[in-house]
């Protein structure tokens, strides 16, 4: 097991202080960012070792605010609708070949369901609750 004697900049991650943040001088990687986290199975560097280093020497966790809280929800439904764009619209709606292939009702469905795909964000309940547009059959 690695000793770890210095550390710095630590940080709670959560209101009962047993996630932080912290750089520590590794014996033979010098300063490295680490996260110490009850989870860990890594054993390689001991935490409570280090934790008690640590000790109060901490900046206290501050929780997240409600904004920041909406703009993580809004990114992951923006992940999920570009997802959704890349892998199930796009293949087929900017497909010349497969795109004359379908009937023009099929046209219709596929071009409203990217449309409704991309107004995601102007649902009123975004980014909390949103109601996924259905996708076609092919």
């Amino acid at each position: 097991m690695v000793k770890i004697t210095n550390y710095r900049g630590a940080i709670s991650l959560q209101a009962d202080n047993l996630r932080m943040d912290v750089e520590i001088n590794h014996p033979n990687f010098g300063w490295i960012p680490y996260t110490i986290d009850p989870a860990d199975t890594d054993t390689t560097i001991d935490n409570d070792a280090v934790m008690a280093l640590i000790g109060s020497d901490f900046t206290a966790y501050v929780p997240p605010t409600q904004g920041e809280l909406d703009a993580a929800a809004a990114a992951q439904v923006r992940a999920k609708r570009d997802g959704k764009l890349v892998n199930e619209s796009d293949p087929i709606v900017t497909n010349l070949l497969r795109w004359a292939d379908i009937t023009a009702a099929k046209q219709v469905e596929w071009t409203q369901y990217r449309t409704d795909l991309l107004d995601i964000t102007d649902q009123a309940g975004f980014p909390h609750k949103v109601v996924w547009p259905q996708k076609p059959d092919k």
